[in-house]
């Protein structure tokens, strides 16, 4: 919105320096000031709030872990801050104009409001089960439906709707088209559904420890703004010989309101936290990075770019499963790891929740740069 407004005032009475708000690298720029500035303005504010109203952090007892008995006094819902830091931004200077401004919004807001119910029902509720698991994937599933028929069937999508980048593959892609010829639009809006709910889901499973996941999805939603920015310009594409989507430069101001966001909201959420994310922030955060990945046609980078993410969800299916087979053929359950998700483990082993949410961060900095070295390895 404030993008239309002074692209206005530049045609009308071309103002010194307006012009470079053209330019997707400047409001780029202004969206992740701005994310981090009302971050930090309005996350103590909300804190307060949040206090207030005694939404505190449902602790486990059972858990063992007895350093997280002090965090049962902490204010969760955090990722109202989030939210609100990330979508001003994205409204102010991206494209009104622009298919990805609206979709990437729908997102964050519908999972954020999902999220929000689940924290709801937990702290004002007294419900530590919170939301029943299949109301949560229902959300999902509807957001990843809406976003796939779009993705589908919108005109300008239409030259490569279902057509995704193979890493480390030089002008190789996979067209979900052609897995099944005549179901393409089924079959993609299928893929698509599948990644915004295991993503969303393995962000939610990340966030354990104070900064674990605010760290790792503002190196996440760097890496993936490159992606949208050398996708969305037809000199760098056509250099890198990549796939070139007009538009999805857009993105890249996303993402930058995402990053400002987690990086302000990392302020309070660094150890020890003043403040929780919850479910509300989780699958917003995960479903906003799922939905970038699919709009930028990079979802297969994911496990790259996310990969903290995913050796997080690993790591509750290794377990889960593996204890109800030695259950059923042992008659007692055996477990691969000291516990779950895999930062507990580490926990478990004695490492202080500050060292491992560090080393949580560099392996993500290594695999993100390692995606970035899709662009040229091929």
């Amino acid at each position: 919105m404030l993008y239309e407004l002074i692209s206005w005032l530049n045609k009308l009475y071309s103002p010194p320096g307006f012009g470079a708000f053209d330019f997707i690298t400047t409001r780029t720029a202004f969206a992740a000031a701005t994310a981090l500035v009302i971050s930090l303005i309005i996350g103590k504010k909300i804190i307060i709030w949040l206090q207030r109203l005694q939404l505190k952090e449902v602790i486990r007892e059972d858990l063992g872990l007895q350093g997280h008995l002090s965090k049962a006094d902490t204010p969760t819902m955090g990722g109202v801050i989030i939210i609100l830091a990330t979508v001003i931004p994205a409204l102010l200077w991206m494209r009104m104009d622009s298919i990805y401004t609206w979709l990437i919004v729908f997102v964050v807001i519908v999972l954020g409001g999902v999220g929000f119910i689940d924290d709801y029902i937990k702290t004002v509720k007294r419900d530590k089960s919170g939301l029943h698991g299949w109301f949560k994937v229902f959300g999902q599933v509807v957001t990843g439906i809406v976003l796939g028929s779009f993705l589908y069937f919108w005109p300008a999508f239409e030259e490569f709707n279902t057509i995704t980048t193979v890493p480390f593959l030089k002008e190789v892609h996979i067209d979900y088209a052609l897995l099944f010829p005549g179901f393409g639009w089924l079959i993609y809006i299928a893929v698509v559904v599948f990644i915004i709910t295991a993503v969303s889901n393995a962000a939610n499973l990340t966030d354990g420890l104070d900064g674990l996941l605010s760290g790792t999805s503002a190196i996440a939603g760097i890496i993936l703004g490159i992606f949208a920015y050398v996708s969305g310009r037809v000199d760098f594409s056509s250099f890198l010989n990549i796939m070139y989507l007009p538009g999805t430069g857009e993105l890249t101001i996303f993402t930058a309101s995402l990053v400002g966001a987690c990086m302000g909201f990392l302020w309070y959420n660094s150890y020890p936290a003043s403040v929780f994310m919850g479910d509300t922030g989780s699958l917003a955060i995960g479903g906003a990075l799922g939905a970038v990945a699919l709009m930028i046609h990079k979802e297969l980078l994911l496990p790259m770019i996310c990969g903290i993410f995913l050796v997080e969800a690993l790591s509750v299916i290794i377990q889960t499963s593996w204890f109800k087979y030695t259950r059923w053929k042992y008659g007692e359950g055996r477990r691969v790891f000291l516990m779950s998700p895999i930062h507990h483990h580490f926990e478990k082993q004695g490492w202080p929740e500050s060292k491992i949410v560090v080393r949580f961060w560099i392996v993500a900095i290594l695999l993100g740069i390692l995606s970035l070295l899709t662009l040229k390895l091929r």
